[in-house]
């Protein structure tokens, strides 16, 4: 079985949405690429996560050959590919349908930045359009057009991707963005939330990148 670490890596972050409460049944998925290789380590279509284990996970090539693994990969495939084939930098990507952060999808919003932790997404989680997944590229490469400095995107009445250096941060980043969906939708069922300056957004990614965590 190869890329066993990564399949391990990949398996674990896809554990911890139905942990989180970011997904339901068998939708989302997680999926982690060999920065060596080149190869992608992805959740299988239709499987429950109860289900799911390193072994069943499916290996495909950036052209979406199946490498090794004897169930259908994710329907989103095309889509996690797409984003590893342009954004060299991005080694993990989650989809999830997280509900408040799906709640800014279906309203046709971006999540704006109005707590501090927004630092460790980039500021503003945009909009992309709606695209239907139907197993194309249409949304890696409309994730690709609006994510800019921005580890999330909510797509339009659909839901969220979100990006990292490996599966575990991308895994992190899900997590973080339903939280603050969450705590801003909270929010604005009392009022207008302030949003962070551009400057204080600035700050925030500074200070997540440079300061938090061990270094």
């Amino acid at each position: 079985m190869i890329l066993s670490e990564l399949r391990e890596e990949v398996y674990a972050g896809n554990l911890e949405l139905p942990k989180n409460g970011l997904v339901k049944m068998t939708s989302g998925n997680v999926s982690g690429r060999d920065p060596i290789t080149g190869l992608v380590v992805i959740k299988p279509s239709g499987v429950p996560y109860e289900k799911l284990s390193p072994a069943n996970l499916v290996v495909v090539n950036l052209d979406g050959q199946v490498i090794e693994g004897d169930l259908i990969p994710s329907i989103d495939t095309c889509t996690h590919l797409y984003i590893y084939k342009h954004l060299p930098d991005v080694n993990g990507v989650v989809h999830t349908h997280s509900p408040y952060a799906s709640s800014f999808a279906v309203l046709g919003q971006p999540i704006p930045a109005c707590l501090t932790t927004c630092g460790l997404l980039g500021g503003d989680v945009p909009l992309g359009r709606y695209f239907p997944p139907v197993g194309d590229e249409k949304i890696g490469e409309e994730i690709v057009r609006v994510a800019g400095s921005s580890l999330a995107v909510v797509m339009q009445n659909h839901g969220v991707f979100t990006l990292g250096e490996s599966a575990t941060q991308a895994v992190r980043v899900a997590i973080e963005v339903e939280e603050i969906a969450k705590i801003t939708r909270l929010a604005m069922l009392g009022g207008d939330p302030i949003r962070l300056t551009p400057a204080q957004i600035v700050q925030m990614v500074s200070n997540y990148r440079d300061k938090y965590g061990q270094h």
